[in-house]
């Protein structure tokens, strides 16, 4: 439910990466021993879990004997991560097995691992953090002042350092055998013992509640939502935007980034640009100034690799714009059809499905007018529906790779695409297979899907019933192009409850009801899906 400051509030599910770190630091520290066994109530089941990494943290942290079996093909998990990327992960993983008593004895990170030129601040507290904790396990126990302050300035009792539990964790890792920092150490553990949960572990991140509430106001929209809701969304965006235009994952987080801020484009775009021309403007600039000469967009920095995803993004933005940022928006979609792999797909992004950037390809594409037969839109848009036709499964969903079975996520991925494209019969049986998935609360299940850090995944909740919402809308305003409306905001709707749904006659079709709609106008000759 959306909340009456307009925030979509969904808290990150325990991952086994921090959980396991944070035992190890409570043993290593011998502190808060009721803590400790609810982390070992968390692990215990994952020690037997079907995800190879889950399972050898989860039994290194509880000090079960290695398994051959439980090795984990590091090239192929570090695969999924961006090529840029990968020697710092590796080290990362590194790190972690290290202290977890796992690391193989004869791997040693690669030099280029630890620069931290061109970073990020997230990524250089985590580099800094890994290249202390390997030092300190090779006996080297002096560390760069500059590195130590680094560290601590990332402590702060009751405040996760950029809301990100394993850069917090990671440091009190670091910091624990340094002369003078215990103190500090056993403050961090207070606080992140705060967002521990009720089933034992703790997260990745505390939430990303910014991206997630846009990327609603979007799918609310596109659903037929009323314009008070949107509206609603966007004010509480604006009032989260930074001085310098953009917008980061969650309140408080001071990195802005190019995901969340197109996002929140399109939800003041869809609000009203005559309303919200202030932010709109602000925010576009801070895009623009983040653009890489080869028109293509990154997450953080300026000057950073672009991203497939991330151009998508940013694509999907600059086309609300019209003729101002239509060079932008043209080298956007050039970009991305000179990264579109052979068979339609894209490289890694921060999804495990790599239908996700393919939906927002597709959808930047398809708003280009007068799409040529050799322009990159239309070169985007072919390969990509040949990949869906290709990779749908007998049960009608899409999963996020190919030969994995269908979940919803990526099936609503897949279902969005779909929506640009005259392709009923996908569309029909991916629909069924989505409408299969629902709880008997409205909430769609889901396997996990977000990736952070790349290539560990974690768990949104709400993330499946938002892009569920925006699959469907998309289909539905495909098949009608006034759709019935859902919740509206009246007056004592603003008050504690927050935006509730509206009487029975203006609610969003129920499922029976968008399988009518998705069979009755394919079989009358209606508009098709």
């Amino acid at each position: 439910m959306i909340r009456p400051d307009g925030t979509l509030h969904s808290q990150c599910h325990s991952r086994v990466l921090e959980s396991a770190l944070l035992l190890a630091l409570l043993e290593r520290t011998r502190l808060e021993p009721a803590a400790r066994s609810r982390l070992a109530a968390y692990l215990t089941p994952h020690c037997d879990s079907p995800e190879p990494l889950d399972r050898l943290l989860a039994r290194a942290a509880l000090h079960h004997r290695p398994d051959p079996a439980d090795l984990l093909d590091v090239d192929r998990f570090l695969a999924r991560a961006p090529d840029f990327s990968g020697p710092r992960k590796r080290a990362l993983l590194h790190a972690v097995l290290m202290l977890l008593g796992v690391a193989p004895a004869d791997e040693t990170p690669a030099p280029e691992a630890f620069s931290s030129h061109g970073l990020h601040t997230w990524a250089r507290v985590q580099i800094t953090a890994v290249k202390t904790i390997l030092a300190h396990a090779h006996g080297h126990r002096m560390v760069d002042p500059r590195d130590l302050k680094l560290m601590c300035s990332t402590q702060r009792p009751g405040t996760v350092w950029e809301a990100n539990l394993l850069i917090h964790l990671s440091v009190l890792h670091a910091l624990l055998p340094l002369p003078g920092q215990y103190r500090l150490v056993v403050e961090g553990v207070r606080t992140v013992l705060q967002h521990q949960r009720p089933d034992g572990g703790v997260p990745f991140i505390c939430d990303e509640d910014t991206w997630v509430t846009a990327t609603a106001g979007v799918a609310l929209h596109a659903a037929g939502a009323g314009a008070p809701v949107v509206d609603l969304i966007a004010r509480r965006l604006v009032a989260l935007q930074h001085p310098a235009g953009g917008w980061s994952y969650t309140e408080g987080v001071q990195l802005p980034d190019v995901d969340c801020t197109s996002v929140a484009v399109e939800v003041l775009h869809l609000a009203g640009p005559g309303a919200y021309g202030v932010p709109l403007r602000r925010a576009l600039g801070a895009l623009h100034a983040l653009r890489g000469a080869d028109g293509g967009f990154p997450t953080y920095l300026p000057g950073a690799p672009s991203e497939a995803c991330m151009t998508a993004a940013a694509a999907n933005a600059l086309s609300t714009q019209g003729p101002a940022y239509r060079h932008e928006f043209e080298t956007a979609l050039a970009y991305l059809a000179s990264h579109q792999r052979p068979d339609g797909s894209f490289p890694p992004d921060w999804s495990s499905s790599r239908l996700h950037t393919v939906s927002r390809a597709v959808l930047a594409a398809s708003r280009r007018p007068r799409i040529s037969p050799d322009s990159p839109a239309q070169h985007i848009i072919g390969k990509a529906v040949n990949l869906l036709a290709d990779s749908q499964n007998a049960d009608g969903g899409w999963g996020q790779q190919d030969g994995d079975a269908s979940d919803a996520l990526s099936t609503a991925y897949a279902l969005t695409a779909l929506s640009t494209q005259n392709t009923p019969g996908p569309a029909i049986r991916g629909a069924a297979y989505l409408l299969t998935q629902q709880r008997p609360d409205g909430s769609i299940a889901s396997i996990p899907d977000s990736i952070g850090p790349r290539p560990f995944g974690f768990t949104v909740p709400a993330l499946a019933d938002v892009f569920a919402l925006l699959a469907l809308g998309h289909l539905t305003r495909r098949l009608d192009p006034a759709p019935r409306r859902i919740p509206s905001v009246t007056s004592g709707d603003r008050g504690e409850r927050g935006i509730r749904e509206s009487p029975a006659r203006h609610r969003a079709p129920r499922s029976r009801d968008w399988t009518v709609l998705i069979l009755e106008a394919v079989l009358t000759g209606g508009r098709s899906a």
